[in-house]
């Protein structure tokens, strides 16, 4: 309106910049507050960090949106240093002793208690015992989640349990009492020498069988998938269907973990399977089994390197359980246990044992005082005369492994890289092992010689040999990357490496241990008792009434002529305590750079301790770094662990490179 009170309207200026039609910015709604859980509020959580200065429970507050999510033993995400890392809830409870504020669980993985208290326990042990992080040994103890199969629901198991047959341990001293004590719901523990021709697995399944009808589950170990599918067939057949299952990390993910979830909800209380198997959550634990101690599968190359042996040892003290620890063979370890007190011994009878095993006929090749040859002629009579399959255990796989002059001995060389020279067939080149370099012609750098030899031959060579000797007999190896599980029960020869061997029902005809000095040749703490377990168990395949030849020194392979097994544990154990070696003593290595372990190697460890080195890991090879080892008694065993987890923790806080621990390692 104008100023005179008339109706006109005064004309508006018209806008220079025409208003914005893009959409306005919409104001995000904050997010309600979260609020604490009214009862046990504090989560601990066990997070995996990697960082050994971090190992330990961190406390979260649980939101009422997630109270009855979070249960203990279930898989978290959580926010740690500002990212989400996953983690397990191993408590729930009403306050902290943390001064600042804590911060939220973020997200429930998954409301599944995977991780039962018993199982944290013995994580925990198992890290202080090999000096390494709780997160390390839990990734061995808990597969990785499978949504499908823990939506998955498991049929109950069919069918009762029948009755235990003591028949396979009647001739063991003391067998069939050690299985009524199962049953009865008594823990005995015993180390367990098995006799040729006695199925183990079946031995085993009764002893499990007993502690089934105890009302208490079991865990079983064997060394590989190849001994897990004969056991399991076997376990089938003694226990019935769905009284058990097998836990291998060959098994897919969703199997695997579909095995876990039913022992960890109760609905299987029986596991066989590898060394993972050591940590399963059985329910109301009775009987730890496990076969072939000695194989070197049982130890794990991951961090914190455990032993399956030394995990259900710790098990079986921690719960009270019943101990079965078998094998053909003795380790320094059983030997141990055995003449401390700790566990029993069930062996058969000397008579027993002598008729069980074949009759062993040592060699070395040589008559009347000529050179030694490495295929006897009492081989090639015990073969001629065989009318069923035979076995020949040959120390190395390949053709040709290894190459020396044959005028002068001298190892053959690369010219490029100083490796050995090797041939992998007779059609192959002569290349080295290294650096793959080929040589068309060689000669010796010391003599000039053009010929070479082979002093280390492989079972293919072997076959090749014995091909030509007995036209007439299929000749087929196992070993590598073909193993064969077994053979048919006919007149055929079968080369195998160690631990390649093949089964054959009614076992072999004839068992001939090939270059047994080659087993003996390493520089190793375990080298005569690891090269026994593989003799004892290629003979332990012989059949009734069968032949056994082995070429080699009879002094040194006097405990296979005797069938003896636990008198070359007690002189290995002996011989060990001599040099403060494991079992009768604590052993670590510790690798890292040259100014690391100068650090180290001034620290007082123990009261005992001995410091040794630093030496290379490996004096081919000069960037493989260089390692330390320290040695304390058996009773430091647990400070020293202590000291090295403490030392780690110290680089680890300080952000250094992090140090590759290893206690009593299986080898050096």
């Amino acid at each position: 309106m104008t100023g005179d009170g008339s109706d006109q309207v005064e004309p508006q200026q018209l806008a220079l910049v025409p208003e914005s039609t893009a959409p306005r910015k919409r104001v995000a709604k904050a997010k309600p507050a979260l609020e604490a859980a009214p009862h046990l509020s504090v989560a601990q959580v066990a997070v995996d960090t990697g960082l050994s200065h971090l190992d330990r429970p961190f406390d979260y507050l649980v939101p009422t949106t997630l109270d009855e999510l979070v249960v203990v033993g279930c898989r978290v995400k959580i926010r740690f240093a500002g990212r989400l890392v996953d983690g397990f809830v191993t408590d729930r409870v009403d306050g902290t002793e943390h001064e600042g504020k804590l911060a939220y669980i973020a997200k429930v993985v998954s409301s599944e208690p995977v991780l039962r208290r018993d199982v944290l326990e013995l994580a925990q042990a198992v890290a202080d015992r090999y000096a390494g992080t709780l997160g390390d040994v839990l990734r061995l103890a808990i597969p990785p989640r499978h949504a499908r199969a823990e939506a998955s629901v498991r049929e109950a198991a069919a069918g009762e349990l029948p009755d235990v047959d003591d028949a396979v341990w009647r001739t063991h001293t003391h067998g069939p009492e050690f299985l009524s004590s199962i049953r009865a719901g008594d823990s005995p523990r015993a180390w367990w020498g098995a006799l040729p021709g006695q199925q183990p697995s079946r031995a085993v399944a009764q002893a499990v069988l007993a502690a089934l009808h105890s009302g208490r589950g079991s865990i079983v170990c064997v060394p590989d998938v190849r001994d897990v599918a004969r056991w399991d067939a076997v376990f089938t057949e003694v226990l019935g269907a769905g009284h058990h299952v097998v836990l291998t990390a060959a098994s897919t993910p969703a199997a695997r973990y579909a095995a876990f979830l039913a022992v960890s909800r109760g609905q299987v209380k029986v596991v066989l399977g590898t060394r993972a198997a050591a940590f399963a959550p059985v329910h109301d634990l009775g009987l730890v089994a496990m076969w072939d101690d000695g194989d070197d599968l049982y130890a794990e190359p991951r961090a914190p390197y455990p032993h399956a042996r030394e995990v259900l040892l710790l098990r079986a003290t921690a719960s009270s359980s019943a101990l079965l620890i078998g094998g053909y063979a003795r380790t320094a370890e059983g030997q141990s246990l055995v003449e401390s007190g700790w566990c029993t011994e069930l062996v058969a009878g000397q008579t027993a044992r002598r008729t069980a095993w074949p009759r062993l006929e040592v060699t070395d090749g040589s008559v009347a005082g000529s050179a030694p040859a490495r295929l006897p002629q009492e081989v090639f009579r015990a073969v001629r005369a065989a009318t069923g399959a035979v076995l020949m255990q040959v120390p190395r796989r390949g053709y040709r492994e290894s190459l020396s002059c044959q005028a002068c001995r001298h190892p053959a060389r690369c010219t490029a890289c100083q490796g050995p020279l090797v041939q992998t067939s007779a059609s192959a080149p002569i290349a080295c092992r290294w650096c793959a370099t080929e040589v068309p012609s060689w000669s010796c750098d010391n003599c000039g010689g053009t010929k070479l030899r082979a002093p280390v031959v492989g079972q293919l060579r072997t076959a090749e040999e014995f091909a030509r000797a007995f036209p007439d007999l299929p000749v087929v190896t196992s070993g590598g990357d073909t193993i064969l599980d077994d053979v048919e029960p006919e007149r055929v020869l079968v080369l195998a490496t160690p631990g390649a061997e093949p089964h054959v029902q009614g076992g072999f005809d004839v068992v001939v241990l090939l270059d047994t000095w080659l087993m003996t040749g390493r520089d190793d703490i375990r080298v005569e008792e690891e090269a026994h377990r593989r003799w004892f168990n290629a003979l332990a395949l012989a059949g009734p009434g069968a032949i056994a030849i082995a070429v080699g020194d009879a002094t040194m392979l006097q405990a296979l002529v005797r069938s003896d097994p636990a008198g070359f544990a007690a002189r290995e154990l002996a011989s060990r305590a001599e040099t403060h070696l494991p079992p009768t003593a604590r052993l670590a290595t510790v690798d890292a750079s040259d100014d690391v372990l100068a650090e180290l190697a001034g620290r007082t460890w123990t009261p005992n301790t001995e410091v040794l080195g630093p030496v290379p890991v490996d004096p081919r090879d000069d960037q493989a770094g260089q390692r330390l080892i320290l040695r304390a008694p058996r009773r430091e065993g647990s400070q020293l662990a202590a000291g090295l987890k403490a030392a780690a923790a110290e680089r680890s806080a300080a952000k250094q490179p992090a140090l590759r621990v290893q206690v009593d390692p299986q080898s050096l």
